[in-house]
């Protein structure tokens, strides 16, 4: 076992705490600040409205149109959110490798640059493993499984002698599992976690967030000097910078982010064998390098894990869209969406099954199956103009209030308190202070989660549900409020696009699909945790507010409408279409890449 790091090596001070609240620069214009959908009842607006109707003209904005009509109570706060002048700039994400050939693409206007994946790639891990005995991973959970199950195949093709070995707590029920999955103590890849972590060159911590929370500073001392830790989530950098920290600065740190959960990265691994690949998009990031090998190592792990293309960001934007587009589009705003609408379509006098067919099936089936192949213009266009007028009031109405709840959860990501709250929440699941232990219970016991059931059961193969007009407005709208946030904020195309598009529609709806969005919403100690927390806030606003405005019929934004048909997200989108999969991924019921409790589970 190698010698432990002191403690006054185990974390380095942070050159700037990125999680604290900061002043903006003073604005150069006049900048009227409101919160974001803030009440049209609130006193203090209408003391400000004849204020803020002086200084525009009646046609200036459609949100302000909106408020002398009593309809869309956020509209003018989010379209001053939206201005251009906020914009941050793109990121310039350029790297260089020795091993692997760099493309550049071009977004939506911006430059950027991937590695495209394949099988025929795999002859390079060597090189691009250099120096690399072991690979350790630690963790059972998505991720572990399938990328250690990849890792060790793509080395086997490459006739490499680098060893895969697991690292699991003494006890853990996952040994028989990682065991069933052919890593052996006998052989050498299957061990201690602590043994593991100290004899691995590059080390793949692939626990919960709120474990490597609980964790890091024993891990971080155990492990060799001049080793590579490897994350595939920024949320331990998170969690450091919260209180001013930051990595050893004896080992390098790196990551590369699946976009998709870890059964869809073995899934498309396995479907992908007979062609030259297939598996699910990664982003990668070096944030520390010691010796200059960080930059292959990532790609070539990406590479090994059959993603398509891999692109760069940084491990704070990456753990930021992370965090916040797994409360958003890809889990908890779905679950609101799809909660909301089945209770005013039944409401309204629609048939449970009928109405199941036309929230969750519509979502998670045929909306996705058209964004994942043609886009999001696509669906559009696929309606009758009767169709097109439902789905400009569904997008008209839930655009701004999505964005609303949006733009708070990426802020509460930033500053770091929702990653508190996971940390604290995966705390509270054990007996603390004299209190009862408050483990989280399954969200799938609801009316809509039993009739999902029903549906299910009877559906033919391959029914991808019909398309409801006015939920496909809804769910486009939630897509487009997440891609607008994350523009604003300065995330990169190729991380939005994928974040708030390619990983819902090609990785988590196709599951949700075939086992319900509460098979989804369980899946993960973070998931349910987001999803718990936001997707209820989703639920509420689309209820008190987006519905509202439909029912009042409110006049539809027409400029909305407009900047959705001509956004050029939709140029970038097609452009990663055709680095995607050339094949879809597949969920039978049997499959045996989902982990046993969850294969049943879920409605």
């Amino acid at each position: 076992m190698a010698a432990a790091a002191s403690s006054s090596l185990a974390l380095a001070p942070s050159s700037s705490s990125h999680c604290k609240t900061l002043k903006p620069p003073a604005p150069k214009t006049l900048t009227i600040t409101l919160p974001l959908g803030f009440s049209s009842s609130s006193s203090s607006y209408f003391r400000i409205l004849p204020c803020l109707l002086s200084r525009f003209p009646a046609d200036a904005s459609p949100g302000i149109a909106g408020e002398r009509r009593g309809c869309g109570g956020g509209a003018l706060g989010a379209t001053m959110v939206s201005a251009p002048s906020i914009a941050k700039p793109f990121p310039t994400l350029d790297f260089e490798t020795s091993v692997f050939k760099k493309e550049k693409i071009t977004l939506a206007g911006h430059e950027e640059y991937i590695v495209r994946g394949g099988r025929d790639l795999f002859h390079l891990l060597p090189d691009a493993f250099k120096g690399i005995k072991q690979i350790g991973v630690i963790g059972w959970g998505s991720q572990g499984p399938a990328q250690a199950q990849n890792l060790r195949d793509s080395l086997a093709v490459a006739n490499s002698d680098i060893v895969v070995k697991i690292g699991l707590r003494k006890g853990s029920r996952s040994f028989e599992e990682a065991r069933a999955a052919g890593f052996t103590e006998e052989n050498g890849t299957l061990g201690d976690m602590w043994e593991t972590v100290s004899s691995s060159d590059l080390l793949l911590l692939l626990i919960s967030d709120a474990a490597q929370a609980d964790n890091y500073e024993k891990i971080l001392s155990h492990m060799k000097p001049n080793s590579i830790l490897g994350l595939s989530h920024g949320f331990l950098l998170g969690h450091l910078q919260s209180f001013g920290l930051d990595f050893p600065k004896n080992i390098s740190v790196i990551a590369v982010c699946p976009k998709g959960m870890g059964p869809s990265v073995r899934r498309l691994y396995v479907q992908g064998k007979e062609i030259n690949g297939a598996g699910i998009n990664s982003s990668f990031a070096v944030h520390q390098d010691v010796d200059g090998r960080a930059t292959d190592v990532a790609l070539g792990w990406s590479v090994a894990l059959g993603s398509p293309f891999t692109f760069a960001t940084t491990l704070e934007q990456e753990y930021k869209s992370d965090i916040f587009g797994e409360r958003g589009i890809l889990l908890g705003a779905v679950h609101g969406i799809v909660e909301a609408l089945f209770r005013r379509y039944t409401e309204n006098g629609m048939s449970e099954d009928l109405a199941y067919k036309n929230t969750v099936e519509c979502i998670t089936g045929i909306i996705s199956k058209t964004i994942s192949t043609k886009g999001m213009l696509a669906v559009y266009n696929s309606l009758t103009e009767e169709g097109k007028k439902e789905f400009n009031a569904g997008y008209s109405a839930s655009y701004y209030p999505c964005m609303d709840i949006l733009y708070e959860c990426y802020e509460d990501v930033t500053s770091c308190s929702e990653i508190r709250s996971v940390v604290l929440a995966g705390r509270r699941f054990y007996e603390k202070e004299g209190l009862p232990a408050f483990p989280m219970g399954k969200i799938d016991q609801t009316r809509m989660w039993k009739v999902g059931e029903r549906v299910r059961a009877v559906r033919p193969e391959s029914d991808l549900g019909p398309l409801h007009p006015f939920t496909a407005g809804v769910y486009v709208a939630l897509m487009m409020a997440q891609i607008e946030v994350l523009r604003k904020k300065g995330h990169s195309y190729s991380e939005i696009i994928n974040e708030s598009v390619i990983e819902s529609v090609d990785s988590l709806n196709p599951f949700m699909h075939a086992r319900g969005v509460s098979f989804m919403v369980n899946c993960s100690t973070t998931a349910r945790l987001g999803s718990r927390k936001w997707a209820p806030r989703f639920d509420y606003i689309l209820t008190q507010q987006a519905f509202v405005a439909v029912d009042k019929e409110c006049p539809i934004n027409q400029d909305l409408i407009s900047n959705f048909l001509s956004d050029p997200v939709h140029g970038a989108i097609e452009v990663c279409a055709e680095l995607r999969p050339t094949v879809d991924i597949s969920v039978p019921p049997d499959a045996d890449f989902v982990r046993p409790e969850l294969r049943q589970t879920g409605n």
